[in-house]
């Protein structure tokens, strides 16, 4: 069985602000080992990477909210960017990668163990 990104739901597991000029920037701990946490994060001026987003990247993490599918933020996407975003989905499964690749999210629907879609 297949399962269809267009039908997942993204949750943020990353903070984020939202900066002057409407961009999003996320901050991803560069440890979490116990040991490093304690002992070397200390003498680190941030214990965050910060990872700033581009225009369209920040619109769509505005768009995670929980509830929403891809395909509904896809909806949102394509609604506010008109061409500009074509291909619209192809873009959306890409970024989508690399927001789980890097952990920034997780989908509340999918159980990667089954994979599949769960309630």
């Amino acid at each position: 069985m297949s399962v269809n990104l267009l039908d997942l739901i993204p949750i943020k597991i990353m903070k984020s602000q939202e900066n002057d000029d409407g961009t999003i920037t996320i901050f991803k701990p560069k440890f979490r080992n116990k040991f490093m946490v304690k002992y070397i994060m200390p003498k680190l001026k941030s214990p965050d990477f910060k990872v700033k987003l581009d225009e369209f990247g920040s619109f769509v993490w505005k768009q995670i909210d929980g509830a929403r599918t891809v395909e509904e933020i896809g909806f949102e996407l394509k609604d506010s960017f008109k061409e500009n975003i074509e291909p619209v989905y192809e873009r959306l499964s890409v970024y989508f990668q690399t927001l789980l690749r890097y952990k920034f999210i997780e989908y509340k629907n999918y159980d990667p163990k089954k994979d599949k879609i769960v309630d």
